[in-house]
């Protein structure tokens, strides 16, 4: 560092610039009378008494009397250890203000904008790995790549991960294979344009962001129900019905497990019609308390507005949102069960497994 640069960095500490020029004069010249100190350096010959005065509050210099006022540069330990001080605090204050700008306190708030789509990501990876139930997610291969350690971490934890692949809007490398899909995700669908990236964990939390062609980048992310639930529904129909497996590990023997009951109405429905007998635990909760319930029983009756599985169309996007809810029978009374959203049914269902059909 040059003798510029030091005076420079003394300045960004708090001296002031004639201080600095001072005391660097000093550190070269040992010990001086004040004059000399003023002759070698910028300060001028009105100015350097105050200067050095000053440099010897703040523990830079020494002054004493010898004919007349001299100083020498005093013994650096305390100098050094302020500066280093300072140092750690500026590093300390960078590494908040990064902290800060990049990822606020996600905790305290319901909603989060950030500016960055690595925020969204990071926030993704962390919410699917503590995912217990449900992850729905629609994103890029380069994305996949990303989260893909996250997503087998909720895969093997017994989580339904349901994945939609699309391209950005640059180039992508080609859909992850059969053994990597298998990995990751229950099931897995394409897309052939560019979509916003989302991700719906637990019916809970939402992650999302524009895709790479919007005019500013940015995300939200979202700790609310409501919310999970409207974004919920624009995965169902822009991310999902519509568009082509290209891998799945459901079985059709039971057990058969569905977190979604519209998807099990669809294979139910044509059962119930063949006079099958259709037994299933119901997980979920209670609408009216919240409280957690797990109950086995047989599925006696639906009430659906769709499509079920023996029809070969696919179901219309405006029967989607009809009611649809069933009604399981135990030993000792029934009960309606709702899914996602459920307000008059007495249960809204997370998980649903189809134990046997007889």
């Amino acid at each position: 560092m040059d003798r510029t640069e030091l005076t420079e960095t003394l300045e960004d500490a708090g001296l002031s610039p004639y201080q600095a020029d001072a005391f660097v004069t000093l550190l070269e010249l040992g010990s001086a009378s004040a004059t000399d100190v003023a002759q070698a350096s910028s300060v001028p010959d009105p100015r350097i008494y105050d200067v050095l005065r000053g440099l010897e509050e703040e523990g830079y210099v020494e002054t004493y009397e010898q004919d007349s006022l001299h100083a020498r540069a005093h013994d650096p330990a305390d100098v050094l250890a302020d500066l280093r001080t300072r140092a750690n605090r500026f590093e300390t204050a960078a590494d908040e203000i990064e902290d800060r700008w990049s990822r606020p306190d996600l905790e305290e708030h319901k909603v989060s904008i950030v500016k960055r789509l690595d925020t969204v990501l990071t926030r993704a990876d962390e919410l699917i790995r503590s995912a217990t139930n449900q992850v729905q997610i629609g994103l890029t291969p380069h994305q996949f790549a990303d989260l893909e350690d996250a997503l087998e971490e909720a895969t093997e934890n017994g989580v339904d991960v349901k994945v939609c692949l699309f391209p950005s809007l640059g180039s992508d490398p080609s859909l992850p294979g059969d053994d990597v899909l298998a990995r990751t995700c229950t099931e897995a669908r394409h897309r052939a344009i560019p979509s916003p990236f989302v991700a719906l964990i637990d019916r809970s939390w939402t992650c999302f962001s524009p895709h790479g062609g919007s005019t500013n980048e940015y995300g939200v992310i979202v700790n609310d129900r409501t919310h999970a639930y409207v974004f919920n529904w624009y995965f169902q129909t822009c991310l999902w019905e519509v568009h082509e497996t290209i891998y799945s590990s459901r079985s059709d023997e039971p057990p058969i497990t569905y977190v979604d009951l519209r998807h099990c109405l669809r294979d139910v429905v044509p059962l119930l019609e063949g006079g099958h007998e259709i037994e299933a635990t119901i997980r979920g909760f209670e609408t009216g308390t919240g409280h957690g319930v797990t109950q086995r029983g047989r599925i006696v009756d639906v009430t659906y507005a769709g499509i079920s599985a023996s029809d070969d169309r696919g179901a219309p996007l405006s029967q989607l949102a009809g009611e649809a809810s069933l009604t399981l029978a135990t030993d000792d009374e029934t009960y309606t069960v709702g899914g996602w959203g459920a307000m008059i049914e007495d249960f809204e269902a997370t998980r649903i497994t189809i134990e046997s059909i007889d």
